[in-house]
């Protein structure tokens, strides 16, 4: 069987069927503090899920980041919450995205503007306005075989998720518009 597998063969082989493994949500703020601790309560209302605080790696000095500083809050999202999510976050985008978003084994990123543009979000002048970047892992059964502890192996060639793949399964589940 060839490396592009038909839409007929991967309905019927449940183990080639794409599927959403996790969605990263991200709001860097740049510095630590009380913006921080408001794009951690913005991440907490969108979600639902209570974030965690990522550090800068190194010290920068002209944009005065200190290493160690808090800067940025992310949540993970799997199974339901991750779909439901990613519905309203593509909504917020127009329901489009860029081809050159997808990578060549078929996670995608996208980014949100304001947090605000999210259906059922209302603006809280006591918040403010933030923006996220979001990032998807698409993946097919059988990946656990690489993050598993005892007896990991690889990946296999055939069951590795394709570009294509990825583009077909945003557009069929999502509708999302690929450009």
């Amino acid at each position: 069987m060839t490396r592009s597998t038909s839409v007929k063969t991967i309905s019927l082989n449940p183990m080639l069927r794409p599927r959403l493994g996790k969605v990263v949500v991200n709001i860097s703020v740049g510095q630590s503090g009380e913006m921080l601790e408001k794009a951690t309560r913005v991440l907490e209302i969108l979600t639902g899920r209570k974030p965690c605080k990522r550090a800068a790696q190194k010290t920068v000095k002209d944009w005065g980041i200190r290493k160690g500083e808090h800067m940025a809050c992310i949540v993970t999202l799997r199974g339901q919450g991750a779909t439901e999510f990613l519905k309203r976050g593509f909504e917020a985008v127009g329901s489009k995205l860029s081809a050159s978003s997808f990578d060549s084994y078929g996670n995608f990123a996208f980014g949100i503007k304001e947090h605000i543009e999210i259906l059922g979000v209302k603006y809280d002048p006591k918040l403010g306005i933030f923006g996220m970047d979001v990032c998807v892992s698409m993946e097919k059964p059988g990946y656990r075989v690489k993050r598993k502890r005892r007896a990991r192996s690889k990946v296999g060639k055939r069951q590795k998720l394709t570009r294509e793949e990825a583009i077909n399964y945003v557009k069929e589940t999502f509708g999302v518009e690929i450009s």
